[in-house]
């Protein structure tokens, strides 16, 4: 997939953009309310946008909770390109840029039909499964191993 590029948001200018995937997904897919979806967290958040032959096709944020503790959040790609690995693939980006600012914890509260996409990624359920905006969810971590950093 060489046509598929993907970059840290530039805001506020492609917030429309990043706003029009995540209605498409979240809100009309999966009737999450519009309220809960834009809960205003996303001033403070990174972004990720994916373009696949430059069109714009998938979004991620990252939410940093602490200065141990990043959060990815709202990971959506549109139903016309699904199953092409580009939901793994941006995945792969934001652990990367969590990586690069010495962040050695990842959670996500990911949707109980896709967490074995994240455990590929190496991230370990905790807990239950709960509810969250009516959609089944389960906690998961991710802890970075620095064995590999030069001391």
């Amino acid at each position: 997939m060489s046509n598929l590029v993907i970059k840290v948001a530039e805001l506020p200018e492609d917030f429309p953009a990043i706003q029009a995937i995540r209605k498409s997904v979240f809100q009309e897919e999966q009737g999450v309310d519009p309220a809960l979806e834009f809960d205003g967290k996303d001033e403070i958040s990174d972004h990720l946008i994916a373009y696949l032959n430059m069109e714009v096709v998938g979004t991620a944020r990252i939410r940093y909770l602490d200065d141990k503790t990043a959060k990815i959040e709202r990971l959506a790609v549109l139903s016309t390109v699904r199953g092409q690995g580009i939901g793994k693939k941006i995945m792969e980006n934001a652990l990367q840029l969590i990586a690069n600012q010495n962040i050695p914890e990842v959670v996500i509260h990911a949707q109980e039909y896709l967490k074995d996409l994240y455990k590929k990624l190496d991230f370990i359920e905790e807990g239950e499964m709960f509810e969250e905006v009516s959609i089944l969810h389960v906690k998961m971590r991710k802890i970075f191993s620095h064995s590999s950093k030069t001391i």
